[in-house]
């Protein structure tokens, strides 16, 4: 989960750069199908796709498309959010995967656990509204922000949902069906989209983008996230999230961005006191 976090944080720069150049249902439909085969060939050279793992294939379709929810509304949102803003909303989703775990597997949450989810969220809300105490009491949220915001709540319910509906498949497996799957929903929900893009005229940091995307934040990142949602509880896997702004601003840094103001980083600091605080042991 730490190198998840790490990897996602990536397509949070990246995106901001891509998502004004092409729509988000054709990037996203590359991605995954991307994202399938790399996966696919990974699994027919380790574990090998047993029949018995397209059993109720409507597992796959559902997990694939509350994730491809999340993807698309991820790069609709970055085309007004910023980078850290935007990874800031990302670190609300340990807090909903919480009570999604509680409602579909009755997973509990420690009173630390409730601490840490608190003081992520306060952080997290003190980023979103750039540190600005009339912009939180007006509730004056960025239209990005809240667009990826219904992104994330997909987000969170999904990471019980593959522990609920898994049946046993090894997640390299599990996570080929997902893809498939959400890139099948995907493809269907654009492709008035998809013919309308001209691909070869995309400038290419959209295609840099969409290589990082499918392989770095799809194809490597939803394998290791189904490794640990196997292992740990929900809160806990989403607990790296707290992660992520910190990560991008790293990326921001390396990309000659510059750093955010010192008042925003107290916010990102919540955050690490989250990710420790939920981390340590009970």
């Amino acid at each position: 989960m730490l190198a998840f976090s790490g990897l996602v944080a990536g397509s949070f720069s990246l995106g901001v750069m891509a998502a004004n150049q092409i729509a988000p249902t054709a990037l996203n439909a590359v991605r995954f199908a991307i994202a399938a085969t790399l996966v696919g060939i990974a699994a027919l050279a380790t574990t090998g796709l047993p029949r018995s793992a397209a059993r109720a294939p409507w597992r796959y379709l559902l997990l694939g498309g509350v994730f491809s929810s999340y993807f698309v509304l991820m790069f609709e949102g970055l085309k007004t959010a910023a980078p850290v803003s935007a990874s800031a909303v990302f670190t609300l989703t340990p807090l909903m995967a919480a009570g999604f775990g509680w409602l579909m597997l009755r997973q509990i949450t420690t009173p630390r656990m409730a601490l840490a989810l608190a003081v992520g969220g306060a952080g997290a809300v003190w980023v979103i509204f750039r540190a600005d105490l009339n912009a939180l009491m007006q509730f004056n949220i960025g239209r990005g922000e809240a667009i990826f915001f219904i992104g994330c709540i997909a987000h969170a319910a999904y990471t019980p949902m593959v522990r609920l509906l898994n049946r046993g498949e090894p997640p390299i497996v599990f996570t080929f069906g997902m893809l498939v799957a959400g890139c099948a929903v995907i493809t269907a929900w654009g492709w008035s989209d998809i013919m309308a893009t001209d691909w070869a005229a995309l400038p290419g940091i959209v295609w840099i983008t969409i290589a990082y995307v499918a392989i770095c934040a799809s194809a490597i990142t939803f394998v290791l996230m189904q490794f640990a949602t196997l292992r740990l509880p929900s809160a806990k896997v989403m607990a790296y999230t707290y992660l992520t702004p910190s990560w991008v601003i790293l990326w921001e840094i390396a990309l000659g961005n510059g750093v955010p103001p010192l008042l925003i980083l107290a916010g990102v600091a919540l955050t690490i006191v989250a990710l420790w605080l939920l981390l340590k042991e009970e």
